[in-house]
């Protein structure tokens, strides 16, 4: 589950990923700033801390258009917009939500693109091989609002509080296999742990 202002772990889910193909992958939006919690980027002060320590490591690099924005301050963080963004995209290619969930990531933390703009999922469906005018008639349509909102329900349900999260489904069981800052090998440790 992606709470798509969140840029820890996605190295960790990444390797973990390429190495366990076989494992079925669903990306889920989380909510986490939606309604009255849609605030200012400088509301989160403790955001270029964070960083700092997520760069250290994962090796995840934050781009100097992405820095910018975090000094103008001004930026309204938005899950939302970024869920049906994610929503719209993943409608056209479903079997690659992961990979379009990191190219929002990137355009957001390293190109410094806003996520709440539609013109950015035009873009990263372009980047891969979709219809952008399809893509933006579903990101305005309420099916993606609507979609956004069942992946926050879901999210819920599962009890997640914390972003990124993988889960791994095991029959009817969801097993927690990390949270937040994870690296390849602990999720590969966690995953042989209970597999």
């Amino acid at each position: 589950m992606c709470g798509m202002h969140t840029v820890a772990g996605v190295m960790g889910f990444r390797r973990a990923f390429k190495h366990h193909p076989e494992l079925p992958l669903k990306v889920l939006s989380g909510g986490l700033l939606v309604g009255d919690k849609k605030l200012p980027i400088a509301s989160f002060p403790h955001i270029p801390e964070a960083n700092k320590r997520i760069s250290q490591l994962t090796g995840a690099e934050f781009g100097t258009p992405y820095q910018a924005l975090l000094e103008e301050g001004i930026f309204v963080m938005d899950s939302e917009a970024a869920a049906k963004g994610l929503s719209a995209l993943r409608f056209f290619a479903p079997e690659r939500a992961y990979y379009l969930a990191s190219s929002m990531q990137r355009a957001f933390y390293y190109e410094g693109k806003s996520l709440s703009d539609p013109t950015t999922y035009g873009e990263i469906a372009i980047a891969n091989n979709l219809d952008p005018k399809a893509v933006l008639a579903r990101f305005e349509d309420m099916a993606s609002t609507e979609d956004a909102h069942a992946d926050f329900v879901k999210v819920q349900q599962l009890g997640t509080q914390s972003y990124p999260t993988l889960l791994l489904q095991k029959g009817d069981e969801f097993i927690g296999l990390g949270v937040g800052i994870m690296t390849a090998e602990k999720i590969e440790a966690r995953l042989e742990s209970v597999i």
